[in-house]
């Protein structure tokens, strides 16, 4: 049991694993498709501007949580104000949500790098590759099975030696593969025209529709409105500048997203020509069924594909044992268990709820929940509802029942300046709230076909 509450060894230990939890599979893939339906450089342009202002301040009222009052979610709310401790819980609820089925597609991630390593990328290369392998029961639940335990050998060895450590190693090599891989794919014929259409903005493209994705990607991406936040918040050091670490949180997160898109766009445009638009607008298929057909027809395509899955693996893993330290904090501050019963009983909890999630594109793709399988259901409920609900619980409490002023104190703790109070209360008191509703209104309309985004 420990006795007194873990923390970062330094700020760099902190923007490290902040920024491993920020950039996930949503910079991967979820971020280079979004870019190609919604007009290229406009939409990176508008996710650039939206990064940061709008997540700039949300993340750094959850950070301020965090270390102003020193516990996860649950607590953090509860110690401010115990008629809102209530949103706490809720905070404690997306992460158990989400873990598990980020834990199925790490474990999809982790199979398509053995696949490239045991050379058989020309298998994997194969359209009906990836659709015979989620439908199976043993090696798709063995592969989720394996991701989650890798995860949580991590964070059972604690905040310093596992969560600080893992993410100083594999941050710095993703950002490295990412870079190599860009440059490789811009190499290609036909790759400037993917390059062109990625970076240039064609203001004609602009629309509301624009917004609101680069919002919705926002949640996705900077791993705000799920506890995760509030308790690295609660391991950060009083000496450190917390405007300033966001804003180096924002530069890793939105760079490896430019980077994915350098990576993806400019090679489905070398391979597919005109009929871009095919592979980039293929979902979660972006990753498993259209780039290993990109990669067989490069040259030195296994070696390229070993490296991306390899990054994509690293990414995954950030982001995944970021959600189970907020799920294993909550525990610990909750019930006061030790670190490793904490792990125990979050691997269970999770496999069970994940199982769901990894058959639902096989032997339960019968079962549906609003139309969707199991693991669309739980990506909707926690990325398209749950987060924006948080989100605009969390700027009303903070701009309206604590009225900013101990955000304020916390953020400027040891003589620290706060440059941008001014920008940080108008996103929280007026225009984070408009456009939250506006995010989630869409969502839940868009869901019942009364709406598309």
């Amino acid at each position: 049991m420990e006795k007194t509450r873990s923390s970062f060894t330094n700020k760099i230990g902190f923007v490290m694993a902040a920024a491993g939890s920020a950039v996930g599979l949503g910079n991967i893939w979820r971020f280079p498709y979004l870019t190609a339906q919604y007009g290229g450089g406009i939409f990176l342009l508008v996710y650039i501007i939206l990064a940061v202002t709008f997540g700039f301040a949300l993340m750094t009222a959850e950070i301020a949580i965090g270390r102003k009052t020193g516990v996860s979610c649950i607590g953090a709310f509860k110690s401010l104000n115990k008629k809102w401790t209530f949103l706490g819980y809720m905070g404690a609820i997306v992460p158990v949500i989400i873990l598990p089925y980020y834990s199925v597609i790490g474990g999809w991630v982790t199979k398509y790098l053995y696949a490239f390593v045991a050379g058989e990328a020309k298998l994997a290369a194969n359209p009906d590759y990836f659709g015979n392998f989620v439908s199976g029961v043993g090696e798709p639940i063995g592969w989720f099975f394996l991701f989650l335990g890798i995860t949580a050998i991590v964070v059972a060895l604690g905040v310093e030696k596992g969560v600080e450590s893992v993410s100083k190693f594999m941050m710095p090599i993703l950002i490295l593969l990412s870079v190599g891989i860009a440059v490789y794919a811009l190499c290609m014929d036909g790759a400037i025209k993917g390059f062109i259409y990625y970076v240039k903005p064609n203001f004609k493209l602009f629309s509301y529709k624009t917004v609101l994705a680069a919002m919705g990607q926002l949640f996705y991406s900077m791993s705000l409105a799920m506890g995760i936040m509030i308790t690295y918040g609660s391991y950060v050091k009083k000496e450190d500048n917390i405007e300033t670490c966001v804003r180096q949180i924002e530069i890793f997160d939105t760079g490896v997203a430019f980077l994915a898109g350098l990576m993806i766009i400019p090679s489905v445009f070398a391979v597919y020509g005109d009929n871009y638009q095919e592979g980039l607008t293929s979902g979660a298929g972006l990753m498993f069924k259209v780039l290993p057909q990109v990669f067989d027809k490069m040259p030195g395509g296994v070696i390229v594909g070993i490296a991306f899955f390899l990054m994509v693996l690293f990414a995954a893993l950030t982001s995944s044992i970021s959600l189970m330290e907020t799920v294993v904090s909550i525990i610990q501050d909750k019930f006061k268990l030790s670190r490793n019963t904490a792990c125990i009983m979050t691997i269970v909890i999770c496999f069970i709820i994940g199982i769901p999630s990894s058959l639902g594109n096989g032997i339960w793709a019968n079962i549906k929940i609003m139309g969707m399988d199991f693991l669309t259901f739980f990506d909707f409920i926690t990325n398209s509802v749950l987060m924006p609900i948080i989100a605009l619980l969390t700027c009303i409490f903070i701009g309206y029942i604590l009225k900013l002023t101990p955000i304020h104190n916390e953020i400027e703790a040891y003589g620290k300046t706060f440059k941008a109070k001014t920008l940080f209360d108008i996103i929280i008191k007026y225009f984070a709230p408009v456009c939250i509703i506006l995010i989630l209104a869409s969502s839940i309309l868009g869901a019942f076909g009364i709406l598309t985004i």
